[in-house]
């Protein structure tokens, strides 16, 4: 159900303009694009307002205009982070006629019929071809947070997005792309993890395993990590998913993940294993982190 409410739709169902200025002034209605509205809040999440723009915007392009870059991004369900999302971003598959408004960005570039798919009612570029261009127009660390959760929830894979870099190597922003799928990993499950896989790879550290399973001397897995370096003995967790309880059954408290969480690193120091924790604070001074790190290796 799409949830914008047209000027038009409620002129014609018999509000008068008036009505609808009071609406918007008591906050009843919140505009959304010019003559479009959702009723009540708009959401809390930037991602989800973008989705509302990217609705209202499909309307006034052109026909043949795909939702692109990282509005396709948003459209796919992939988080992004670092983007900028003032603007609703399409593509026309034609040589030029790109433009730029404060509200929309329409971008001219080659489209193949494969390229496009259509996601909740949207015409979108494909997931393979949304991540290409995200990875050629933003930096380093947003075109990766995409990359890494399109391969982590097998929504695309590696061939799929070395197809799409081979058939856009002469097009702008195509060696910053092949870096980032170079380093792009489906072990990466949060936007954190991947920005400390960046922290890690630029303080000069040892590239960890990914998920590592850390098992008893009879095999039993006891414990999986963010990060394991296993020849060194350690193991490295990135502590932005309790921030934002997203370990949180229902019913259960902070208290509980916090005493679970406990009990889970004492079974890996169990295993003679040192252990290093960091939070979103962290990464972006990961000096310290650094440090210790390189201290518990052995």
């Amino acid at each position: 159900m799409d949830p914008l409410l047209h000027r038009r739709a409620l002129l014609a169902g018999g509000a008068a303009p008036h009505e609808v200025r009071r609406q918007l002034r008591l906050g009843e209605l919140v505009g959304v694009r010019r003559g479009r509205y959702v009723a009540g809040l708009l959401p809390p999440r930037a991602e989800q307002r973008h989705l509302l723009h990217v609705r209202a915007a499909v309307t006034e392009l052109a026909p043949d205009a795909v939702v692109s870059h990282v509005s396709a991004a948003v459209v796919h369900g992939l988080p992004v982070w670092n983007a900028d999302l003032s603007r609703v971003h399409a593509t026309r598959d034609r040589r030029s006629g790109a433009r730029r408004s404060t509200v929309t960005h329409l971008h001219a570039a080659r489209l193949d019929p494969d390229e496009v798919v259509v996601v909740a009612g949207l015409r979108v570029t494909s997931v393979a071809r949304t991540v290409l261009d995200v990875a050629r127009s933003l930096p380093f660390d947003a075109g990766l947070v995409v990359a890494d959760a399109a391969l982590h929830r097998h929504l695309v894979t590696r061939e799929e997005l070395a197809d799409s870099l081979l058939c856009a190597e002469r097009r702008r922003g195509a060696p910053a792309a092949a870096r980032v799928l170079a380093f792009a990993d489906p072990g990466s499950m949060s936007v954190g993890e991947t920005r400390s896989r960046i922290a890690l790879r630029d303080a000069g550290l040892p590239a960890p395993v990914l998920q590592w399973r850390v098992c008893a001397s009879d095999g039993t897995e006891v414990a999986r990590t963010d990060f394991g370096w296993p020849e060194r003995r350690t193991v490295g967790e990135f502590d932005g998913r309790l921030k934002y309880g997203r370990s949180l059954r229902p019913g259960q408290d902070v208290a509980e993940v916090l005493f679970e969480e406990k009990r889970r690193e004492d079974t890996v120091r169990a295993e003679d294993l040192g252990m290093v924790r960091w939070v979103w604070a962290d990464i972006d001074r990961f000096a310290p982190v650094a440090e210790r790190l390189w201290r518990t290796f052995r």
